[in-house]
């Protein structure tokens, strides 16, 4: 080979280094920051780029994604001072590839650690039997937080999510105890509950059967009254109708003479009675003769007649 061929082939080696340092592809939704003889010069964004052989380079390499980090577990006292373990996830996204790349040196680190160091603050400040209720609250404390701290480094906390918190052996025990006395408590408060339900509806029912039984028996009495008042009112009606057929009768040619036949007539019927229940009576002497008896009655009743 000789000196001219040998000097082609380093040429061509020497462009397609040249070409390859020139020619950069960014993929979609990611950011490249591009440094000129060491200082800063452009963001590069999705789609084809040419840079300046030997002079410009691709420092630092950014995803625009949304990025899950996995906070490690760690120990955190409460505020009654019980020790827990807690772990989460932590879910950021870079904003600004400039920051991310200048403002700190690894932003996944810091923020990781950062998210540990509020989450012991926090969780610092609540009992132990709030832990579990207010996994939100605590959630939203350590974003805000992070949020705030990672503004510099051009990166935007999402959210935060406790995945798991531990408690030791001997609190689970105690829990599990109450727990278990709380359940037979609400039993026995249900249990009551019921008798005193049963009870109260089985006074009610009584009572609405007093009630019924005395509503029954006033009605009861309210119709015997009425049946008895219209009985007399009935029985009245007909005495006060017979006796003005009667007075209609005496008015008649010949009703005194029927009158005193009836009369006669029954006071015969009843003598003879009072006659088979005594041998001795004692007797007004003017009631001997029949005839002064029916005169005497007949009498009366004309006086009613004019009254």
């Amino acid at each position: 080979m000789d000196i001219a061929t040998m000097i082609s082939l380093a040429f061509l080696v020497l462009v397609v280094i040249a070409v390859a340092k020139t020619a950069r592809i960014v993929p979609q939704r990611s950011a490249f920051i591009v440094e000129r003889l060491g200082k800063y010069a452009k963001t590069l964004e999705a789609g084809f780029h040419l840079l300046v052989p030997f002079v410009d380079r691709v420092s630092y390499k950014h995803t625009l994604k949304e990025e899950a980090i996995d906070v490690p577990s760690q120990a955190c006292v409460t505020k009654d001072n019980i020790q827990v373990v807690v772990n989460g996830v932590l879910y950021l996204q870079v904003v600004d590839p400039k920051l991310a790349s200048y403002g700190i040196n690894d932003y996944r680190y810091a923020a990781m650690q950062l998210a540990q160091t509020t989450l012991r603050s926090v969780v610092g400040k609540i009992e132990l039997d709030k832990t579990f209720e207010e996994r939100e609250t605590i959630n939203t404390q350590v974003v805000l937080a992070l949020d705030e701290a990672a503004q510099p480094w051009g990166v935007k906390v999402l959210r935060y999510e406790i995945a798991d918190i531990e408690l030791p052996a001997t609190i689970l025990d105690a829990l599990e105890k109450q727990m278990r006395a709380e359940r037979e408590r609400r039993a026995v408060v249900a249990q009551s509950e019921g008798e005193r339900e049963a009870k109260i509806n089985v006074s009610e029912g009584m009572k609405q059967e007093t009630i019924n039984l005395s509503e029954a028996d006033k009605q009861r009495q309210i119709n015997e009254a009425e049946g008895r008042a219209r009985e007399i009112q009935l029985i009245a009606e007909a005495t006060a109708e017979g006796l003005r057929r009667v007075a209609e009768a005496i008015n008649t040619e010949g009703g005194k003479d029927a009158v005193g036949l009836r009369v006669a007539e029954q006071y015969v019927r009843e003598f003879g009675k009072l006659a088979k229940t005594n041998n001795t009576m004692i007797l007004p002497a003017e009631l001997t003769n029949i005839g002064s008896a029916v005169a005497a009655i007949t009498k009366t009743m004309e006086s009613v007649k004019q009254s």
